[in-house]
């Protein structure tokens, strides 16, 4: 890891093309001047062309959030993924030659960033029981590797972190107008309640995950799924990766999950008892969202990006949504088994 001496940036406001280009040529590379934003804000991810070559993908670490034993251990896993012939995407891992080590992380004018290949793809089609099959097939062999050991460096996924501390931030930063105060702290109590007695009765097992497997982070390509962007991966339950893999009315949510588990099982054994804690991580994931915002709505690609963040309209619309969250929560699990 080639570090400079200077501080990390505390934002991402001297991170201009130019500063782009010259962090990828410091590694070597010769670039055509080239640079297209990807979407992507809580990094920023840009394609940079390359002279005689195809582009490279070029991801800056937003300042602060990891340290870097949490982002080479998120490297360290899916470059282990990827030598099983496991589909993701890991960093590329380049000679230094000034201290003759291969690092995956590198650093630039305060900026930590890697480097990817660039991949093309499609998302895949969560209707297309073939697609879900397959995709349950590939997370099986991800949790399988996964379950062999837990992260040291990276994060647990929680209560606290994903309902307590974002509906802490909230408050105490006072997002929420006045006449909503009232009736978000009662959703999010009754929610946290049920959501910690959910939690109490599965005891799930902890393994590596993804962390962030919703549609938009599979590539789908002629020869399958491509798993990208472990940057939200860490400790968790199983279920939190196929979840996201859902759509519809409950009875077709468990006609897609057969499919996903009927592939996932072919590497990796599931837990049943997970199933009763899906709608518990939809909460936790709505609720960690609307924190996640607030706590970066000083980033200036905020504001631009999420404009209906933060009015009344949209806190109106999120209390009602954790409403149907919580009537959701005393359902009946999805029935996947048969009885």
């Amino acid at each position: 890891m080639t570090a400079d001496t200077t501080e990390l940036a505390d934002d991402y406001s001297r991170l201009d093309p130019n500063t782009i280009i010259d962090a990828v040529e410091s590694l070597g590379f010769l670039s055509d001047a080239r640079v297209l934003a990807l979407n992507s804000y809580e990094n920023r991810v840009y394609q940079v062309g390359i002279e005689d070559s195809v582009p490279l993908i070029a991801k800056f670490y937003r300042p602060h959030r990891w340290s870097d034993q949490q982002i080479l251990e998120e490297h360290q896993f899916s470059t282990e993924l990827a030598e099983l012939d496991i589909p993701v995407i890991p960093p590329l891992y380049l000679k230094q030659a000034e201290t003759g080590q291969t690092d995956s992380l590198f650093y630039f004018s305060g900026y930590r960033f890697s480097l990817y290949q660039r991949h093309g793809g499609r998302a895949p089609e969560l209707t297309n029981l073939d697609h879900l099959y397959r995709l349950g097939k590939f997370m099986g062999r991800i949790h399988a590797v996964g379950k062999s050991r837990p992260f040291q460096h990276r994060p647990t996924l929680s209560i606290d972190s994903f309902i307590i501390r974002p509906r802490q931030y909230i408050l105490d930063n006072n997002f929420l107008p006045d006449l909503y105060i009232p009736s978000y702290k009662a959703i999010v109590a009754d929610i946290l309640e049920h959501v910690e007695s959910k939690y109490a009765q599965c005891q799930p097992d902890i393994i590596r995950l993804h962390g962030d497997c919703h549609p938009g982070n599979i590539l789908w390509r002629d020869d399958g799924p491509h798993f990208v962007d472990f940057d939200d991966s860490r400790n968790g339950p199983a279920i939190q990766d196929l979840w996201m893999l859902l759509s519809g009315e409950p009875h077709e949510q468990e006609i897609q999950l057969r499919e996903v588990l009927e592939g996932y099982e072919e590497f990796c054994e599931f837990n049943p008892a997970e199933l009763n804690l899906i709608e518990a991580l939809r909460s936790m994931r709505i609720i960690h969202y609307a924190g996640w915002l607030a706590r970066r709505w000083n980033d200036p690609a905020f504001p631009k990006a999420f404009p209906w963040f933060n009015t009344e309209t949209f806190w109106g619309e999120h209390i009602l949504q954790l409403k149907e969250q919580l009537a959701a929560l005393q359902n009946p699990p999805l029935q996947v088994y048969p009885q």
